[in-house]
C-alpha cells in the first residue's frame, strides 16, 4: 500500500532552514511496525501520524528513525501548518493529543503555537560527566547543569560562549550511553549573547546526531532560563540549526501565575518542500 508522506520544514528562519518533519495524514489502518518503517525513510529527525483524536480533535505520533517518541515540537507545527495549507483547518485553536498528554494548539499568522506540559525540572549534574560528552567543552560555571522537562527530558548544558557552542564536537556514543542513563532525550547545549539564545541538540540515542531545530527542548530551554532568572521574559526568540547550515528560529511564549509558569508554548514558521510516495 502506497502512502503519502508530505516532507515539510518548521521553525523556518526568513524561509530558510528549519526541521523537516514528515507528515503522513489520516492512515488509520497502518500498524505500528510500518510507521517505524516509513519514518526511516524520508530521511527526517521524526515523521509524525495524524488521525482524528478521541480525547482531542486530532491524535498525532511520533516516530524518530528508530523509535516512538512520545512528542515532537517540530514535527506538530509541520503537521498543522501541512493541514492549514491543504485547507483542512478552520478555526484557529485546535487540540491534538499525544502520549505525552492532550495539548492546545494556536494558529496565529504566519506562525503556529503549541502548547506544551508546564516545566517539570529534575536532578542537576555535574560538569566533568558531560565534558566526556565532547572532544573540547568550555562548559560555563555560572549556570548548573539540569535535567528539564515540557513532555521530554532534557539534559540543558550551559556553554561559556557562542564560540565554545559552536566548537563542540560530539562524541555520539558518550551522549547515547549518558542519555540513556539519565532517561533524557539527549543533551541541549545553549549560550547566551546578549538576550540572544543559541543552541544545539544532539539525541544520538533515538537516531538523531543533531538537529536543526527543536520544540520540546526550547521550551525546557525558556522554562529554565525564566525559573532561574537567568533570563525572565514573557517572550522567547531561540535560534538554532546554524551549525548544520540550516538556520532556524523558535519562539516560546510563557503565561505566569505570579512567578510560576502556568502555561508555556512553541512556535514559529513553517515550509512545505515536497510530496513522497513511500
Amino acid at each position: 500500500m502506497a502512502v503519502r508522506v508530505y516532507i515539510v520544514s518548521a521553525f523556518c528562519k526568513d524561509d530558510r532552514g528549519g526541521n523537516r518533519a514528515g507528515v503522513v495524514l489520516f492512515k488509520n489502518a497502518l500498524r505500528v511496525a510500518q510507521k517505524k518503517e516509513i519514518a526511516r525513510k524520508p530521511g527526517c529527525s521524526e515523521t509524525v501520524f495524524v488521525t482524528r483524536g478521541t480525547r482531542a480533535d486530532f491524535r498525532l505520533v511520533y516516530f524518530t528513525p528508530c523509535a516512538e517518541v512520545p512528542l515532537c515540537g517540530h514535527a506538530t507545527i509541520a503537521a498543522f501548518a501541512l493541514m492549514r495549507r491543504l485547507c483542512m483547518l478552520d478555526l484557529s485553536a485546535y487540540s491534538f493529543e499525544t502520549k505525552a498528554g492532550v495539548f492546545s494548539l494556536r494558529l496565529c499568522d504566519e506562525r503556529i503555537f503549541m502548547e506544551q506540559a508546564a516545566p517539570a525540572y529534575f536532578e542537576t549534574i555535574e560538569s566533568p560527566a558531560l565534558a566526556k560528552c565532547f572532544d573540547a567543552a568550555d562548559i560555563s560555571a555560572r549556570y548548573p547543569i539540569q535535567i528539564v522537562s515540557t513532555g521530554l527530558r532534557d539534559i540543558l548544558l550551559p556553554m561559556e560562549s557562542a564560540e565554545a557552542l559552536y566548537a563542540l564536537t560530539p562524541r555520539f556514543d558518550e551522549i547515547a550511553e549518558i542519555s540513556r542513563k539519565y532517561d533524557a532525550v539527549g543533551i541541549h547545549a545553549f549560550a547566551l549573547r546578549g538576550e540572544r539564545i543559541l543552541c544545539r541538540n544532539f539525541a544520538p540515542l533515538y537516531g538523531i546526531p543533531e538537529e536543526a531545530a527543536t520544540g520540546t527542548a526550547n521550551c525546557a530551554l525558556a522554562g529554565y532560563l525564566h525559573r532561574r532568572g537567568i533570563l525572565r521574559q514573557s517572550d522567547y526568540n531561540i535560534e538554532q540549526g546554524a551549525s548544520l547550515g540550516a538556520p532556524s528560529e523558535i519562539s516560546v511564549r510563557i503565561e505566569t501565575d505570579g512567578a510560576e509558569i502556568s502555561r508555556i508554548f512553541v512556535g514559529g514558521k513553517s515550509r512545505f518542500i515536497e510530496e513522497l510516495s513511500l
